[in-house]
C-alpha cells in the first residue's frame, strides 16, 4: 500500500505543467503579445449588462493594438493606441477616434478599458505614484489600486522561468457605467 501511495505521488509530480528550474527576476517588457479571455459586467441606462469574449494585446513601445473577439472568434473591434490618439475600428468598418482610449471605449463599448494600467498589470507590475514600477508576485502583492481601478491578482502562471499573471480582476465605479467588473484570463504569452 505504501508503494502504491509513493508511486501515485511520483506520478502526480510528473504531471505538473510548470517548467522546471529556478525562477528568474521578471523585467518589464516594452514589447509583448498576449491573448486570452475577458468578461465584463457594467450598467447601461441603469440596466445590468455583461459580455464575454476573447482578446489579443500587442504592445510595441508606446503603441498598443488590441483586438476584441466574440466568444466564437469573430472580430468585434480593433483598437490602435499611440500617445494622444486611440482609433477603434468596429467589425462593420466604422471608425471612431479620441485622444483618450478610456473615453473612446466608454463611448463605443459602454465601459472604459484601463489600457494605461494594463500595460503594466498584464506583466505583473504596479506603477506607484512616483511612476516607478513595483513587482507584484504570487507571494506578495495580490491587490492594489491604480488609475481608479481596484486590481486583484487571482492566479499566476509560469512561462519559461518567469511567473506572470494568469487571471486578474479589476473593479471600478463610474457615473456612466455604474459598477464595472472586468476579468482577464491570459491563455497565451509571448515576449516579442
Amino acid at each position: 500500500m505504501r508503494r502504491l501511495f509513493l508511486l501515485c505521488c511520483v506520478w502526480l509530480a510528473a504531471c505538473t505543467t510548470l517548467p522546471e528550474g529556478p525562477l528568474s527576476e521578471r523585467n518589464y517588457q516594452k514589447a509583448i503579445s498576449v491573448g486570452g479571455r475577458l468578461s465584463v459586467r457594467y450598467q447601461q441606462d441603469g440596466k445590468p449588462q455583461s459580455l464575454q469574449g476573447k482578446f489579443r494585446w500587442q504592445q510595441q513601445g508606446e503603441q498598443t493594438d488590441i483586438t476584441l473577439y466574440s466568444p466564437l472568434g469573430q472580430t468585434i473591434a480593433t483598437i490602435a493606441i499611440t500617445p494622444g490618439l486611440a482609433v477603434m475600428t468596429q467589425s462593420g468598418g466604422e471608425k471612431k477616434q479620441a485622444p483618450n482610449v478610456s473615453a473612446l471605449t466608454q463611448e463605443v463599448l459602454g465601459w472604459p478599458m484601463p489600457v494605461d494600467g494594463l500595460r503594466y498589470w498584464l506583466q505583473g507590475f504596479v506603477q506607484n505614484l512616483d511612476g516607478k514600477l513595483q513587482t507584484a508576485s504570487p507571494e506578495g502583492t495580490h491587490s492594489f489600486q491604480s488609475d481608479g481601478w481596484r486590481v486583484r491578482y487571482v492566479s499566476w502562471q509560469r512561462n519559461a522561468s518567469i511567473e506572470y499573471p494568469k487571471r486578474f480582476d479589476m473593479e471600478r465605479t463610474t457615473a456612466e457605467a455604474g459598477d464595472i467588473v472586468l476579468r482577464l484570463v491570459i491563455d497565451e504569452w509571448n515576449d516579442r
